[in-house]
């Protein structure tokens, strides 16, 4: 969970390198660096923001160089932990964990090596000028450490007296960006925007050579891999402004706001459709989701409780079992494979670990019926599954995920109405039903986002909090549980999320005045069970925060405060209720003044386990 950036061109890479990390901080932010070859060897490192990396490289100039920003894994967030890690003249930046570092560690210190971080990155560098030894070309130099690696990495090397930038990966994300002036590579195409649009995604396995005119790619095989026969040159459809915040304060409030857009991109190919294609997820759509029996979701985080609302839809509407399993337990415990079972891998970057490594798990099981929900085209969940649908919400900067979760909740709407219409339980006019409000609804959240000022006066009565409960019934108890993310993840206080029946039966005993309860009342089947789960609040002194429907006949009263959404939205509700619930806990953490895009302890892209 750390992010890379590699130059070597004609022109000054040092504002390269520290633009590309900005861009990238999203993905690791407790300390950075960068070594730069002019000729020699020169390492800044800094604990803390890129910022200050930057002050620090004021007045350098170089052609070569390799940069990072991290999030830490091995060893605390100081200087000496900080990337890059040197031996002798060479020099190393890693995004990832290797598994085996101990051992090579041991056999590293019986070479006489001397090792001065406590971190995995170290034994690669130390490993890498070792096999130097035996293997002068660095190129060749690093393919031989590869081989000796267990884990997941990224991996950018430089060395000096060598006019050229190395770089491998497996298992954590790294593309190549093809300029004019000179060849690049990073974790992300938004940190070489910048330089160039032209960009060629690494598969597993493979270790590239950078020089300034040209580039060498060789595949897990020992074969080389051409370009663009073997490895697709993409266009990138990136612009700069998609990642600069404009005149918001932070880019989640940017990308809260940007929802009504994202799922209008993402539904845009139902724009004017009559009826719903298979093909929406893929030319083997069809085939594959004709005999489905059952459906496992794999996800983590906000994922994964977009797959809980999403088990509420598909068994409603297309009458299929369906599972959720958190991706991290699911590919370590005994399960039962199914080959009819469908295989969904939830994840906005598409490089998410542990939801990678379990559709992997799956396939091996011989479930081979896999389908990837990702807003990044060519990330490596999109590459493992046999169909995918990407949500197109643009980039998602801030750590908690927004515009992510609401197009992935679309998506998913899109494939309950799918498999329903393959196993022949959808109506004409049901369908018809489907696909209007699907194409009503940036409209109808543009209309719960004018709600910000009342949202904004009930964050800051939040602000002296130290816990909270949100509490929702059938398809809304998940978006209470994203609600209670959001809020722990961004202001730091305590909250956890329960169906609301559930409360007699413990957490009820937690409820006084000094913890808000946030409930979410849409006027369901279960709106009614819900006002009497509010009665028991209400009973104990607990202070109720209630997300109501215009037409939910939940009232005001002592100690209970209720805000109206402009419409009751049936089985889509689930994407009106959670907007609310994002700018609740934004504005709580800006009344608090935490660090609303780069919260503590945690970073954007999940790539270790």
């Amino acid at each position: 969970m750390c992010g890379i950036v590699a130059a070597v061109a004609s022109r000054n890479i040092v504002p390269v390198l520290i633009e590309g990390l900005m861009k990238l901080e999203y993905r690791g932010y407790d300390s950075a660096g960068l070594a730069l070859l002019n000729p020699g060897l020169t390492r800044l490192r800094s604990v803390g923001r890129v910022a200050e990396l930057a002050m620090q490289a004021e007045g350098l100039a170089a052609h070569q160089g390799i940069a990072h920003t991290r999030w830490a894994t091995h060893g605390v967030p100081n200087e000496r932990n900080a990337h890059p890690h040197v031996s002798g003249g060479l020099a190393v930046v890693h995004n990832g964990i290797i598994e085996n570092y101990a051992e090579i560690r041991r056999e590293l210190i019986a070479e006489g090596y001397v090792f001065a971080s406590d971190t995995d990155t170290e034994v690669i560098a130390h490993l890498i000028q070792h096999t130097l030894k035996s293997t002068p070309e660095l190129f060749a130099a690093v393919r031989r450490t590869t081989v000796r690696l267990i884990g997941a990495y990224a991996i950018a090397v430089v060395r000096e007296g060598d006019d050229s930038i190395v770089v491998a990966r497996h298992g954590a994300p790294l593309l190549l960006g093809l300029g004019e002036d000179g060849n690049y590579a990073a974790s992300d195409a938004s940190a070489l925007l910048q330089v160039t649009r032209r960009m060629v995604y690494l598969e597993d396995g493979d270790v590239a050579e950078l020089r300034r005119d040209a580039v060498r790619i060789v595949g897990a095989d020992g074969t080389a891999a051409n370009l663009p026969e073997d490895r697709p040159v993409h266009e990138s459809t990136l612009c700069a402004d998609d990642v600069e915040m404009g005149d918001y304060q932070h880019y989640m409030q940017k990308e809260i706001f940007e929802q009504p857009q994202a799922l209008a991109a993402t539904l845009e190919m139902i724009g004017g459709a009559q009826t719903l294609s298979p093909n929406l997820f893929g030319v083997m759509a069809p085939e594959m989701l004709r005999d489905v029996s059952s459906v496992l979701i794999l996800a983590c985080g906000t994922s994964f409780h977009a797959g809980l609302v999403a088990r509420y839809w598909i068994e409603q509407v297309a009458g299929i079992a369906c599972s959720v399993e958190i991706a991290s337990e699911y590919r370590y415990r005994v399960s039962v494979p199914n080959p009819q079972q469908l295989v969904v891998a939830i994840s906005q970057s598409g490089e998410t670990a542990d939801t990678l490594a379990s559709v992997k798990h799956a396939k091996a099981l011989g479930m081979s019926r896999t389908l990837a929900i990702c807003n990044v085209p060519e990330s490596a969940i999109v590459r493992e599954c046999a169909l995918r649908f990407l949500t197109r919400a643009g980039p998602e900067i801030g750590v908690a995920s927004t515009k992510a979760f609401t197009t992935q909740l679309a998506a998913l709407f899109l494939l309950a109405v799918t498999l329903a219409k393959q196993a022949g339980r959808l109506g004409a006019e049901q369908e018809a039903a489907h696909l209007t409000a699907l194409r009503h609804l940036p409209v109808a959240v543009q209309k719960v986002l004018a709600l910000e000022p009342e949202i904004k006066a009930w964050a800051a009565r939040f602000a002296d909090k130290q816990h909270a409960l949100f509490l929702g019934r059938g398809h809304h108890y998940p978006i209470a549980l994203e609600g209670a993310l959001k809020l722990k993840e961004i202001s730091y206080i305590h909250a956890e999320g329960y169906p609301a029946g559930e409360l007699k039966h413990g957490p009820l005993a937690l409820v006084d005045r000094t913890m808000p309860v946030v409930s979410i009342a849409p006027n369901d089947a279960l709106l009614e069970k819900l006002k009497s789960n509010l009665k028991e609040v209400a009973a104990r002194g607990g202070e109720l925060y209630v997300f109501a429907d215009a037409d939910s006949a939940v009232d005001h009263d002592e100690g209970v405060h209720v805000l109206r959404l402009p419409e009751h939205y049936g089985l889509l509700s689930p994407v009106l209720h959670v907007v609310p619930l994002q700018l609740l806990s934004y504005h709580a953490a800006l009344v608090k003044g935490t660090d609303v895009d780069k919260p503590r302890n945690l970073a954007k892209s999940v790539t270790v386990e």
